[in-house]
């Protein structure tokens, strides 16, 4: 019998941390992926070739920099718990 090697998958994990949103560590991991295919070097020495493995691991690290937009609020589009009530 021949022994194995050990896959490790942790390239593949999605971090497990309350204050990262699942979905905003897969639309940035999508958005560093996409980058990798257009031409962008990744950020850290990897061995593998694929986009989306490199920008998951990127992403996983903490090496990827994003912001998160704020919705722009108008007076004819705010919701109802920013109602602003009229002063006579």
């Amino acid at each position: 019998m021949t022994d194995a090697p050990i896959r490790n998958n942790m390239h593949c994990s999605i971090p497990d941390d309350p204050d990262q949103s699942t979905y905003r560590f897969i639309i940035v991991a999508a958005k560093r992926a996409r980058q990798l295919q257009s031409g962008h070097r990744p950020v850290l020495p990897t061995s593998s070739r694929k986009a989306t493995v490199i920008a998951m691991e990127e992403a996983r690290r903490g090496l990827i920099k994003y912001d998160i937009p704020m919705p722009v609020l108008t007076p004819d589009v705010l919701p109802e718990d920013f109602a602003v009530e009229a002063i006579a």
